[in-house]
């Protein structure tokens, strides 16, 4: 504790000096109106607040930034949000906020970092990265939301928000073409069908060919091809009642994530497995080395409902969801040319949620919320064997039916017109039932024949508390205290696949998180700065064992740093933003903690067993060797990031020209389970645009480039028994763009 103490005092000076010194600057501009204009307003406690009243660190992202940083798909609002990663192991896309987050993926697992659209939880990571559709604005909420949002939610939680249909009629097309023949166009139509019912359609197609060629064949490989429609209807019946429904259809065909070069590492070389030849392995970022054809394809089906009421005493608000996932891979495990670990996976889900909250009206001494939230989801994966291409050859699989029901209420009373008392808590109840395994390591050989495992359950309690101060309407400062946990998984994918089948008991991660922060809106300057430090325990990681991913819960760790933002309007022609986090993230104690060595490093007769003609001649090429660590670098969590974002505005030929830029920075950071293998080294990466649009501001025309220094870097590092791979980041790319309004 006496540790934690010095910590955080240390943190709370370094705040207090960033803050006192925050008003003084921004009295730089001279109109208060242009501020008020300006006013940041989230939805991170469950209802429309101004940002600079909500004790949560957030990076609120509008639909003007997110086009200045030309952002496509979810995972490129990282490039605007420091402390947040998006990782992928094959088509499964893994949000990590301040360190938290999660490699595993398994049957009934989930990501650490709660993603909701328009208030619709979306937990599949299948579905993780997903075109950006009509979007108004996205907040990131950093820290665990166990108490809105509930589980899975110990990192965060990111909320996007899209446009509801409106009865004026209106639109916008807009299409780009660009490097590597990548063609992108989106339309939306909204209209009124009568004076109270609005209806609106959006479309989007994308296609390209990729980067990479396949040294194997000699052929390009990396084509892509997405598609998507969206679809709403809404009905006023009155001003205090209304109700949205809405439907979505998408599909992908993307094998990027799949396609891995061999990994080299800079302590034990090559990850490339021991028999394979030097045709079949290749280190070139823009090159593969494969003799099968690796693919990621998914079909998505989204049916909701959105029904809100003015109850006079309240607001309502209902959120009714069903949605399948239909995803196909096929990958390889050893990461090179040799064609003889390859995996088919094909995964279908079927998640259904229900969510009631109640909102108190504005105004009033006290403020809440409360709701109620069910769910349910239940996957089915099937494992097979891709070597002999196109026949495939089951070898296993599993499923689970994962639900969730809890309650939940937070309220914020007003102790005086400056002091403010938050407390809040959440019951949950988790079950994982009709869990169940296929494997070809049974006898009687059937890898269709289900092995039913016995159901589990729990129940968690996630509280949270906060004091916040408001000097003035301007600023605010807090401290808080929240929980989270990630639900427990039964490890049906994994060991108990492995003699003597009997599945690992992976319990939840559970963590505590302690903030100070600062917040700031005024005068066309707003500040966001906060301490945090989390007791987080219990984290579940994925370790390759007898060739196959076991899910085992690691030792504790300890996470605590600094998080800053700001936007300034410099002039009315001028707007600035920047972020930087330093987060400094530690296992504390990891027993048994998976470090990868290659085989050839050990002696015949030294007990490692590499040469045993049973590992060999089943292609083992690494050995994951337990390794009690301490004190060591979390996994994929690197310790500064930032981001710098600008826009500049000037009359040009009656129009309006807009320059705009975001430059990224991250520093070195380790991919590596175990946290002290697989290193990327620090990088930055900048983006630019310029766009001018006519006086009626129905046409803009733009070019854009992204990635323009040309820095390639690792964007995951994959591992097996087999081998070790590497995806690398897209080279430069740059186009041009129109878009139409009306």
């Amino acid at each position: 504790m006496k540790a934690f103490q010095l910590k955080l005092v240390a943190s709370v000076i370094a705040l207090g000096m960033a803050g006192a010194a925050m008003p003084a600057m921004a009295q730089s501009t001279d109109s208060e109106d242009a501020a008020n204009a300006d006013e940041i307003v989230v939805t991170a406690q469950r209802r429309s607040e101004k940002s600079v009243d909500v004790p949560i660190t957030i990076t609120a992202i509008n639909a003007t930034q997110l086009e200045t940083a030309n952002v496509q798909n979810l995972a490129d609002i990282s490039k605007l949000t420091p402390a947040l990663r998006f990782d992928n192991a094959g088509g499964w896309f893994q949000p990590t906020i301040r360190g938290v987050g999660t490699p595993v993926a398994t049957s009934g697992g989930g990501a650490n970092v709660g993603i909701y659209i328009d208030n619709f939880y979306s937990p599949n990571p299948l579905a993780a990265n997903f075109q950006l559709m009509k979007v108004e604005g996205v907040e990131v909420l950093k820290g665990p939301q166990g108490t809105l949002f509930g589980h899975n939610t110990t990192g965060g939680a990111i909320l996007v928000r899209t446009a509801d249909p409106s009865t004026e009629t209106g639109g916008q097309i807009k299409s780009s073409y660009g490097r590597f023949d990548e063609y992108r166009t989106q339309a939306y139509f909204t209209t009124g069908l009568g004076e109270n019912i609005a209806f609106d359609l959006e479309g989007m197609y994308s296609r390209g060919d990729g980067w990479l060629t396949n040294v194997v064949s000699g052929f390009p490989q990396g084509r892509f091809e997405n598609w998507s429609v969206r679809t709403g209807l809404k009905f006023d019946f009155s001003d205090s009642a209304s109700l949205l429904l809405r439907y979505q259809h998408a599909e992908t065909d993307d094998p990027t994530p799949a396609l891995t070069a061999t990994y080299r590492d800079p302590v034990f070389g090559s990850g490339a497995p021991w028999f394979a030849a030097p045709a079949d392995v290749t280190f070139n970022p823009d090159q593969i080395a494969s003799r099968h054809k690796q693919h990621i394809r998914s079909k998505t089906d989204i049916v909701q409902a959105t029904i809100k009421a003015d109850l006079g005493f309240a607001d309502l608000s209902s959120y009714t969801q069903y949605r399948t996932e239909k995803s196909d891979m096929s990958l390889t495990l050893s990461y090179n040319g040799t064609g003889i670990f390859e995996i088919g996976l094909p995964v279908e889900n079927k998640t259904w949620s229900q969510e009631v909250i109640l909102t108190s009206k504005p105004g009033g001494p006290l403020q809440w919320t409360a709701g109620v939230f069910a769910f349910g989801n239940k996957d089915v994966w099937k494992v097979f064997s891709d070597n002999a291409q196109p026949n495939r050859v089951r070898i296993g699989g599993s499923g689970t039916n994962t639900k969730t029901i809890a309650a939940f209420a937070d309220m914020t009373y007003a102790l005086s017109d400056k002091l403010f008392l938050t407390a809040g808590g959440r019951f949950s109840h988790d079950s994982v039932t009709d869990a169940y395994f296929n494997t070809f390591a049974l006898a009687p050989f059937n890898p269709t024949f289900p092995q039913p495992l016995a159901d589990i359950s729990s129940d968690h309690f996630t509280p949270r508390a906060v004091l916040r101060y408001k000097p003035d309407d301007r600023s605010s400062i807090y401290a808080s205290y929240t929980q989270g946990y990630k639900s427990a998984i039964i490890d049906a994918g994994g060991s108990c696949q492995n003699a003597p089948y009997v599945c690992n008991n992976v319990k939840p991660e559970k963590i505590d998180a302690f903030e100070l922060g600062y917040k700031y809106s005024g005068n066309g300057f707003s500040a966001d700065l906060s301490a945090f430090y989390y007791d987080y325990k219990n984290l579940q990681v994925s370790v390759y064992l007898a060739g196959r991913a076991n899910i085992i819960n690691a030792a504790n760790s300890e996470i605590y740093g600094l998080d800053g933002q700001f936007s300034y309007k410099v002039s009315d022609a001028f707007t600035l933003n920047a972020g930087a986090a330093w987060t400094h993230a530690r296992y504390k104690q990891f027993n048994n903690a998976p470090v990868y060595t290659p085989c050839r490093v050990f002696p015949a007769g030294s007990g490692a067993n590499c040469l045993d003609p049973a590992v060999l001649n089943n292609g083992v090429t690494f050995l994951v060797i337990p390794t009690n660590l301490t004190n060591a670098t979390m996994q994929r969590t690197p310790e500064f990031t930032a981001s710098v974002g600008a826009r500049y505005s000037a009359d040009l030929a009656g129009g309006k020209l807009d320059l705009s830029g975001n430059l990224y920075y991250s520093s070195k950071f380790f991919f590596g389970p175990s946290g002290i293998q697989f290193p990327q080294d620090g990088y930055a990466t900048l983006a630019l645009r310029a766009a001018w649009t006519d006086p009626s501001d129905s046409l803009t025309l733009a070019v854009y480039g992204e990635n323009v220094t040309n820095k390639r870097y690792l964007t995951q590092v994959q591992y097996s028994n087999f081998g070790i791979g590497a995806n690398w980041s897209k080279p430069a790319s740059y186009g041009v763009e129109v878009g139409v309004k009306f």
